[in-house]
């Protein structure tokens, strides 16, 4: 009997759907020898590696077994369309399609753009960037009336506030699930929400007023909820909305404070700067960021100016 010995490694293509595509890049070296008696194959276990993070472990005759790491819950890099401005045309509006209207700038509309993400539902959820300086007037007039960001258009009606988008797109379409089901946390995790705009409107005092103070105390708020629950490193031990929540304007006052007010918001604050270390890794909220220097000078006009 010939034995026909064979090793495979190769890429396949990241994909957020359950059905895996065929994978190119397959090369090797296989010897072996022909005879008029039946050949068996044998394939030992074999590692397919897609970047990022997805490991799928096969051996011929045994089912497949695949498994997603928690830190990205989608495939590659996505292609960011330009915003819309005054001049552009609209999409085509209750098509049927579901539309995520955002500001690539805008903290409240990343709230939104993470939770997408998160859920894996870049083809499910288009994203319809805006630009905030030079809005179109359709927007408005036949998409949302408040006229702000974000906004989601799902089964022919549209919803905005970025905290109710959240849990819409949680609650609403499938993939991990962003809310706890532990009561304790639970609780929390609603007094956390409630508690974002006090947190938000006292480092922005701070800000406006050089009271470092008030935004230390607000920070403190930070650091201790943080340490509630030990089972991980985020506000309710493992990943959920709470982050979500926050992670835009800890994003933003984290680079201002340290360049224009020399204030590290993470000294002497360890649970926080492990947040930071921990976010930094998840690949969703990762394609969502923005420049740093970017956010500094966007927070300079805003602050600084009005002196």
């Amino acid at each position: 009997m010939a034995i026909l010995n064979v090793s495979l490694r190769g890429t396949a293509a990241s994909t957020s759907s359950s059905s895996l595509p065929s994978w190119p890049h397959l090369s090797n070296s296989v010897p072996f020898s022909l005879s008029k008696k039946p050949v068996i194959a044998k394939f030992p276990n074999t590692t397919i590696l897609s970047p990022p993070k997805l490991r799928l472990q096969a051996s011929f005759g045994k089912k497949t077994r695949a498994s997603l790491s928690a830190t990205m819950a989608t495939g590659g890099q996505e292609v960011l369309p330009p915003a819309l401005t005054s001049t552009s045309d609209p999409p085509t509006l209750f098509d049927g399609k579901t539309r995520l209207y955002i500001s690539y700038q805008c903290p409240y509309a990343q709230r939104a753009w993470i939770a997408r993400n998160c859920k894996g539902l870049e083809e499910n959820i288009q994203l319809v960037p805006i630009d905030l300086q030079d809005r179109p007037a359709w927007y408005k007039e036949k998409v949302y009336p408040p006229n702000k960001v974000p906004s989601l258009e799902h089964n022919n009606e549209v919803k905005g506030e970025s905290l109710d988008l959240i849990r819409y797109i949680d609650s609403h379409f499938e993939g991990p699930s962003l809310f706890p089901d532990d009561p304790a946390k639970r609780e929390f995790a609603e007094e956390l929400l409630s508690y974002t705009d006090s947190f938000n409107k006292s480092v922005f005092t701070s800000f406006k007023e050089d009271r470092t103070e008030a935004a230390g105390a607000a920070f403190d708020y930070i650091e201790t909820a943080l340490s509630k629950f030990e089972d991980g490193p985020f506000f309710l031990g493992t990943f959920s909305l709470v982050d979500i929540a926050y992670a835009p304007f800890l994003e933003r006052f984290q680079p201002f404070s340290l360049e224009v007010k020399k204030y590290d918001i993470t000294a002497g604050r360890p649970k926080l700067a492990a947040w930071f270390e921990e976010m930094n890794k998840n690949l969703a909220y990762k394609k969502t960021r923005r420049d740093p220097k970017e956010l500094v000078e966007s927070y300079k006009r805003r602050f600084l100016a009005q002196k």
